[in-house]
């Protein structure tokens, strides 16, 4: 007989023994991105409704080209989660795989592109 209390056999338990790991991580990119992108979509509008050498200059300062990839990087990573989360419940076999496979590798495309485009434009 073991003496575990309820909360000490429900830790780590589930199908995938990682599903607390992930609802946490969803909740805290989510948090990090409602006060990101709004602060985000400030500094880019700002730079969007001017010439092409102001937008230049904004986008080249540390804050906003810091700000622009942690955006970039959260974001993407919060996607390619999210759409793990629903290729598994929606699908199965080998189209599961591949599906994400391909999610995965498209997220990180994305985020080797935009920060090889925000290095282009900082230095």
């Amino acid at each position: 007989m073991r003496y575990l209390t309820d909360r000490k056999r429900a830790v780590g338990k589930g199908s995938a023994h990682a599903g607390a790991e992930h609802h946490w991580f969803m909740i805290v990119s989510s948090v990090a991105l409602a006060f990101m992108l709004p602060t985000w979509l400030i500094v880019f509008g700002r730079a969007l409704g001017s010439g092409y050498d102001a937008a230049l200059d904004t986008m080249s300062r540390p804050f906003p080209a810091i700000l622009t990839a942690l955006v970039l990087i959260v974001g993407m990573v919060h996607f390619q989660k999210g759409a793990r989360t629903m290729i598994e419940d929606y699908t199965g076999g080998t189209t599961r795989k591949l599906l994400i496979m391909a999610f995965a590798g498209f997220a990180y495309l994305m985020i080797a592109c935009g920060i090889f485009a925000l290095v282009k434009i900082a230095l």
